[in-house]
This record gives C-alpha cells, sequence and structure tokens, in this order.
C-alpha cells in the first residue's frame, strides 16, 4: 500500500516512519528507509510504546537517533526487556522514565530503574498518585523518594484511599 501511493505522489515525512513502528511494521519500516523516508527519536520512542523490541534493535542498528523518550514510553508501558535493552545500549533516561513506570502502574519497572540508577524526584510520587497506584507509592515512599503537595493534588477528587494514606503518613501541604 505505501509503495503504491508513494509512486501515486501521496507525501510523506517522519511520521511515516513513527506510525510504521507504533504499529510494528518492520518491513514497512525498512522500506522506507530504504526509499529515503525520514525518521527521528519518535520512531524509536513509539516501537518503545508499543512492545516492538525486533524492530527497536532495527532502527537503533541502521542509526535511528534516540533520546530519553524511549525510555519514558517502554516504562509508562511496562516493557521491562525492552527497556533493559535500550538502557544497556546507551539509550538515556531520566526522571520522566521513574515517573511513567509509576503513572502506569509498573512496579517491577520502577524497581529495576531504580536498582540500575535511573534518577526520581517528588514527580515520580505525584505521578504514582496520578495512577492511583497505592501500593507504588507505598514503595516509593519506603525506598526514600520524595514527595511533595503535588502528590495531594494528583490524588485529590480522583483517588481517596492514596490522597488518605498520603494524608496519614506526613505528606506536606
Amino acid at each position: 500500500m505505501l509503495k503504491w501511493l508513494r509512486e501515486n505522489g501521496c507525501p510523506w515525512d517522519a511520521s511515516t516512519c513513527h506510525m510504521a513502528a507504533k504499529r510494528g511494521y518492520l518491513q514497512v519500516l525498512i522500506w522506507a528507509r530504504e526509499h529515503g523516508c525520514s525518521w527521528s527519536e519518535q520512531t524509536c520512542a513509539r516501537a518503545a510504546q508499543k512492545g516492538h523490541l525486533e524492530l527497536l534493535k532495527w532502527a537503533h542498528e541502521n542509526g535511528c537517533p534516540w533520546d530519553s523518550s524511549t525510555c519514558k514510553a517502554a516504562a509508562e508501558n511496562g516493557h521491562l526487556e525492552l527497556l533493559k535493552w535500550a538502557h544497556e545500549n546507551g539509550c538515556p533516561w531520566d526522571e520522566m522514565t521513574s515517573s511513567a513506570a509509576a503513572k502506569g502502574g509498573h512496579l517491577e519497572t520502577l524497581q529495576w530503574v531504580h536498582d540500575h540508577g535511573c534518577p526520581r524526584d517528588a514527580t515520580t510520587c505525584s505521578a504514582a498518585a496520578e495512577g492511583g497506584h497505592l501500593e507504588i507509592l507505598k514503595w516509593l515512599r519506603e525506598s526514600g523518594c520524595p514527595w511533595d503537595d503535588n502528590t495531594l493534588a494528583s490524588a485529590r477528587g480522583r483517588h481517596p484511599e492514596v490522597l488518605a494514606w498520603a494524608e496519614e503518613n506526613g505528606c506536606p501541604l
């Protein structure tokens, strides 16, 4: 289909590669790249979002740029094996990776990134509260993660059990 569209003058840009990556269409991505279609960091992030590890490997090995959005997308969606591979192959991460895992409710992923030095901050607790993940919030606090008034704000009106626990356990106002 993509070949026919191109033969009939349909324009394309990096979003073509982004969509192929998101859908897991490796052969489409290969064809698009062989025919000059551009790509960007979002190509890797979209593959990570949906857990397409083989596609991500191919993209990275063929020069597709990546940034911390790749690790964030993998963490947010609980794709731990993909996240491990990306990190081991030099993909950067930041506090947003931890926050994404917390918001997505992926405790195993959150624990793994913590054990491997991924930074976290008060936003991580806020993300857990926003997602309604009380057990994750408890683990974050037990493991020394800071919190602030945004944790309460994130839970207020949506997750009364998280709000009550945070208030009872001294979350700053």
